[in-house]
């Protein structure tokens, strides 16, 4: 017989951590189970060279429930800011990014008949109210708002940086635009990377009597009576839950319940598509250009930004470390050479001669950054997930109609916790 957990928490990273974090207070056994050989999922980041990369570029909103919710935890969250500004990038030519009342006075992007019009745009999107958009896909928001295809185009660009969506005509105006508000309102690069704040609550959870344990992977997950489980490890190990909180993928989830999953029912939820990209992670002695910090490209879908500035990302504090960011559509073949080589040669456009001062550097072709792609229609999906197996819990970046990334991820999480703290109550 294995042993029986009141709850067992599958995964190890933000949404499973958070959950734990909540549930600790309260005198229940507590079993997080992850996959990997260290926690953090895909917030975790890895020390290589003395250079701290995440996995890809990751930033925290300033103003969010996420970070709402982690310092109600007493999660010290130590970063700064990047200046608002940059450049963007379209057939070789470099234009001042009208993100600042300073760049829209400069760039040559946008006409002056382009610029007002765009001033207008940005408070629309402040002041605009998310509920009225449920039924929209992000471009058709767009095609509304403005008749303009420069003012277009910038709006598409500042979707992707918010959300790294690179479908308007799929993703839910609803919530890039929930996003894209939060994004206005500043973000914080963390010194030395996210692990500082999954090791926290790791060390929070583990001080409070929650066990963690790594290298464990799920093959299946048999309800055996009302409100139990049976979790059966890929190496046979059994375990046993009165309570489950998952927090992967909803494929993944659909393979450890087998056939007969009831979210296989579901048809939207086995569809469900996940959002991607490709990092090239790098660390330099020096910048080649020390003005140019931050560019996109305006047609093409890439991302370049100096995080080192910001936040301590060395042990020496001396080095430069930054992130250039290919967004891949959904399904998108990749060819591995071909995108590492798109990425080498943007930067190689806003940063000449990069490759004769590099410490180390890492290429990720394909990176799972959101477990769905948010689609209009998605509330009824979830909402008809919700409690389909009684004592299942789901949670993750994905399982929010209205969040992605890390505020789906943090928010969700403590949602299941108090989920359960109401049931083991009554």
């Amino acid at each position: 017989m294995g042993q029986k957990w009141d709850v067992v928490i599958i995964g190890g990273g933000l949404a499973g951590f958070v959950a734990a974090n909540y549930l600790a207070s309260y005198n229940l056994s507590i079993l997080v189970l992850e996959k990997n050989k260290n926690v953090g999922g895909r917030a975790r980041t890895d020390h290589i060279r003395q250079q701290y990369f995440n996995l890809g570029p990751h930033a925290l909103y300033k103003k969010s429930k996420a970070k709402a919710i982690l310092e109600e935890l007493n999660i010290q969250i130590s970063g700064k800011s990047p200046k608002i500004g940059g450049i963007l990038v379209k057939d070789n030519y470099e234009y001042i990014a009208p993100f600042s009342p300073l760049g829209l006075l400069n760039t040559k992007f946008l006409s002056w008949k382009e610029r007002i019009e765009w001033a207008k745009v940005l408070m629309n999107v402040i002041s605009i109210d998310n509920e009225k958009l449920v039924n929209q896909t992000f471009e058709q928001w767009v095609q509304q708002t403005t008749r303009s295809a420069n003012v277009q185009s910038i709006l598409f660009l500042l979707g992707r940086l918010a959300t790294y969506c690179h479908s308007p005509e799929k993703v839910s105006a609803k919530v890039m635009l929930f996003h894209l508000k939060a994004s206005l309102s500043g973000v914080l690069y963390l010194d030395k990377g996210w692990q500082t704040m999954i090791d926290q609550l790791h060390n929070n959870a583990v001080t409070c009597g929650v066990q963690v344990q790594t290298s464990k992977s799920i093959k299946q997950i048999f309800p055996i009576e009302k409100d139990h489980f049976k979790l059966v490890l890929t190496d046979e190990e059994v375990i046993f839950g009165k309570n489950v909180l998952s927090t992967v993928g909803p494929n993944e989830l659909n393979q450890m319940l087998g056939e007969k999953s009831p979210f296989s029912q579901i048809e939207s939820f086995t569809e469900i598509q996940s959002v991607n990209g490709a990092t090239l992670d790098i660390a330099l002695t020096q910048l080649p250009n020390p003005k140019k910090l931050f560019a996109m490209g305006i047609v093409e879908p890439i991302y370049f930004s100096v995080h080192s500035n910001y936040a301590r990302l060395s042990d020496d504090a001396k080095s430069i470390v930054m992130h250039v960011f290919k967004y891949h559509k959904p399904n998108e073949n990749i060819d591995r050479k071909k995108v590492k080589m798109e990425l080498e040669q943007f930067l190689e456009k806003i940063q000449p001669g990069w490759k004769s001062y590099v410490i180390t550097s890492r290429f990720i072709p394909d990176i799972t950054v959101n477990q769905r792609l948010p689609q209009p229609g998605d509330e009824e999906m979830l909402q008809c997930s919700k409690n389909k197996i009684p004592g299942l819990y789901i949670a993750g970046d994905w399982t929010s109609p209205n969040l992605i990334l890390s505020e789906g991820a943090v928010t969700s999480g403590k949602q299941a916790a108090e989920e359960i703290i109401k049931k083991e109550k009554s």
